[in-house]
């Protein structure tokens, strides 16, 4: 129960940073930028090959967190749910740019990376949502859960999918979709 209500006071106290980071305040910002940076630049380097890329993207992530901090909602996500999703939307934009730069090593490896910041409740929380993804993803097919894998966690394309697997762009996008409605369904539950 100490674990939970530990939990829950972490989140909120990230929820609050992210609150005054969006009123302008840089010592909160600041605060953000410690407790998560490492974590995002994790994100960063599993999904690009080289480490002056990711610091690059890491910089963009954060430029955007301070321009956005206002978009952020509660209701929808976590906060660090929230900044995961940044991070990996900017890390797969600039590797989409630069394709043949792709890193061999998949997103989900990511748990492998040292977390200097203490364990606490963003961390706890993260174990959790990774568990249940983990959960739902294991009672997709395989070969559609390679698919869903392939392209959420290292960015490919759906057309390089097509390519890779030799099926159908339009199978390739109907299983895709039909695999996101099923994680949906059972993360739901």
């Amino acid at each position: 129960m100490a674990e939970r209500t530990e939990s829950t006071s972490g989140i909120e106290r990230l929820r609050e940073t992210l609150v005054a980071v969006a009123r302008g305040d840089r010592a909160a910002f600041e605060t953000l930028y410690r407790s998560t940076s490492a974590k995002l630049f994790g994100v960063c380097l599993r999904i690009l090959p080289k480490r002056s890329d990711a610091e690059d993207v890491l910089q963009e992530v954060y430029t955007t967190i301070w321009r956005k901090a206002d978009a952020y909602d509660a209701a929808r996500a976590s906060p660090i749910t929230w900044l995961v999703m940044i991070a990996r939307n900017k890390a797969i934009d600039r590797a989409r740019a630069t394709p043949s730069e792709r890193h061999a090593q998949p997103i989900d490896l990511a748990a492998d990376l040292a977390d200097p910041t203490p364990a606490g409740a963003t961390f706890a929380e993260s174990v959790d949502a990774s568990r249940r993804l983990e959960g739902c993803l294991g009672e997709l097919e395989p070969q559609r859960r390679r698919l869903i894998r392939t392209a959420f966690f290292d960015g490919a394309t759906y057309d390089e999918l097509a390519s890779r697997s030799g099926v159908p762009l339009g199978t390739i996008k109907s299983w895709i979709r039909r695999s996101l409605i099923k994680l949906k369904t059972c993360l739901e539950r």
